[in-house]
């Protein structure tokens, strides 16, 4: 009997060596440094709504990949880094069994190969003193050019059980599916203003925006209803974003002020995931929170806009907006737009506020960004951080953001307001497209 489970034992060890002999790979040294033979491998493939993954053995997360062909078809890891706990990462690259360029990078299959080798980890230069940073984890060995898939690790001799990425933007493209996209960084909490953000979808559309990307932790229900018909519609993407499962968020911008382990929910890392994630998607992209518009003042619309600022300044791939406050504590006399059918809707009515707020005198005033994406390496909320282009600061009376929130100088009484009714010009076209929005969604 104790023969037979010796006997049963050994074979269960040989067995286990023969796999790892198999998925595992033999570490040489190159120039002193670790780096790898070629060695198969069965990826395991993160599912399409796992938008965050831990990195093994570190507190390290891991977003989205990308081919940067501007840095010679580097992989791009978009990650977020604890800065406190910094410490060797390795790329894990396979390709399929088949390297072809039409094979499809979201495939799994039959093992492929694979190889291995140290990062490279660019912290992004604003953290606002929180402990988690967005970051790039970039794979710049030439090897696996083919590469479909990728993953990061913190051990290089362990490979197995590892989740995979697929890696897009795998080729350049000259022509995009929009011109015009808006990246709006983080929902969170229970937002429920409903009204506002169906009026601003509809004057995104009137002004030449043909796609709105929301990274959602969570919202009210209202603006579930409005998320899900502008989705069906198609002109929304939303990208799940639990953050709060991984790490603590802070709700607002400085550490000091308001803790957690990530500046607000992790805003600065959608931003950048949405640079690449449509970079080849779309010809120009807007950055801006939820209850901004960028609106231009001079032009019909985005489009007509561009044109005379790209013909203005060939070499630009940044243009940044001013952004203007119009209190929601200051209401248009006439009445006009407080429509007893929008009563019921939660959230602001963006049409009512129509007094703007004079710039402050020797105060910053906050910008946010229109971009040439493919100019753009990293981006910070009100500027970007690395570009390959200029930069481009648009004057206010040709472009500015219209946006309806608490007032910043709250002691102007209204005649101390500019008044403003840009987004009245839109009526005819605009209230038939809100009540029709409302109406669909479910929420009236």
């Amino acid at each position: 009997m104790m023969q037979r489970k010796l006997a049963l034992l050994v074979g269960i060890g040989a067995l286990a060596i023969l796999l790892m002999l198999k998925w595992e790979h033999v570490i040489t040294l190159i120039n002193g440094e670790k780096a790898s033979v070629q060695f198969a491998l069965q990826p395991r493939q993160r599912t399409p709504t796992d938008t965050i993954t831990p990195i093994p053995f570190s507190r390290h997360l891991m977003v989205s990949a990308f081919k940067d062909h501007r840095l010679g078809g580097a992989i791009r890891v978009i990650s977020i880094i604890c800065r406190q706990e910094l410490q060797p990462l390795y790329c894990v690259l396979c390709a399929n069994a088949k390297a072809d360029a039409n094979v499809d990078a979201k495939a799994d299959g039959a093992p492929g190969q694979c190889t291995s080798f140290q990062a490279k980890v660019h912290q992004h230069s604003d953290d606002f003193g929180f402990p988690f940073v967005t970051s790039d984890v970039l794979c710049l060995s030439p090897a696996l050019q083919q590469a479909t898939r990728v993953s990061i690790t913190a051990n290089p001799y362990a490979f197995h059980n590892l989740t995979f990425l697929s890696i897009q933007n795998q080729e350049v493209k000259e022509s995009f599916k929009y011109n015009f996209t808006v990246c709006i960084s983080n929902l969170f909490g229970v937002y429920n203003n409903a009204l506002q953000f169906a009026q601003t979808m509809e004057v995104y559309k009137l002004i030449g925006v043909q796609r709105v990307v929301i990274y959602n932790t969570s919202c009210g229900p209202d603006v579930e209803k409005i998320l899900k018909y502008y989705s069906k519609e198609g002109m929304l993407e939303v990208v799940p974003w639990p953050i709060d499962k991984f790490l603590k968020p802070s709700t607002g911008w400085s550490y000091d002020l308001h803790h957690g382990d990530i500046h607000y929910y992790g805003q600065l890392t959608t931003l950048n995931e949405c640079i690449y994630r449509y970079m080849y998607q779309s010809k120009y992209l807007l950055l801006n929170d939820i209850d901004e518009i960028i609106m231009p003042y001079k032009h019909a619309n985005l489009e007509n806009l561009m044109g005379i600022l790209q013909q203005q300044r060939p070499n630009a791939g940044v243009f940044k907006i001013e952004n203007h406050i119009f209190p929601k504590t200051q209401f248009d006399d006439s009445g006009r737009f407080r429509l007893a059918r929008w009563r019921s809707v939660p959230g602001v009515n963006i049409l009512e506020h129509v007094y703007r707020e004079p710039d402050r005198k020797h105060v910053f005033n906050p910008t946010k960004v229109l971009i040439n994406p493919r100019s753009v390496e990293q981006t910070s909320v009100h500027t970007t951080l690395k570009q390959f282009g200029l930069v481009f600061n648009v004057p206010f009376d040709v472009c500015r953001i219209i946006h309806v929130r608490v007032p910043l100088q709250g002691q102007l009484s209204k005649d101390q307001l500019f008044v403003d009714k840009k987004l009245w010009e839109f009526e005819k076209l605009l209230i038939p497209s809100i009540d029709r929005a409302l109406n669909e969604s479910g929420v009236l």
